[in-house]
């Protein structure tokens, strides 16, 4: 089993590493999905994903791709994507692929053995937007435990 952390990384880099790892019969974990880094103009990226959750079958709308608002499952359908998923190989690779926001209580252990990716490091002054803010700007509202009390 693999854990990796997101923090501090490229999404796209990363989920490559990632991909071949499921690929290669791995059990992935990736914690703080909601921190990994898409580099380029934030308009762009804006403006990419709105038109990809705006596409939408005219015959029948419920067969139309979905693309989630929420960090974990957006990482998850991204890295989907570099699978074969629609073979047998890629389908049990992806189902040994979790995605956690954060850090949950039963996985704080593994938290600080997670594995290093140096080409996938965001480097300073980079630009770009974070998957969180990207989701915040589709409307998906983060839970803060300190605002529910």
């Amino acid at each position: 089993m693999k854990v990796y952390d997101g923090d501090g990384y490229i999404l796209g880099r990363l989920s490559s590493v990632i991909a071949k790892d499921l690929l290669n019969g791995e059990n992935v974990i990736l914690l703080n999905a909601e921190k990994l880094f898409i580099t380029g103009s934030k308009k762009d990226i804006f403006n990419k994903y709105l038109k990809r959750r705006q596409i939408k079958s005219h015959q029948n709308p419920e067969h139309s791709p979905k693309w989630p608002r929420k960090p974990d499952l957006l990482v998850r359908r991204i890295i989907r994507g570099m699978l074969p998923y629609k073979k047998p190989r890629g389908k049990i690779a992806f189902r040994k692929l979790k995605v956690y926001i954060g850090v949950p209580e039963k996985l704080k252990q593994f938290s600080e053995k997670s594995v290093t990716v140096e080409r996938a490091r965001v480097k300073d002054g980079q630009k770009g937007i974070d998957i969180g803010k990207l989701c915040q700007m589709f409307g998906y509202q983060i839970n803060n435990p300190i605002q529910n009390k």
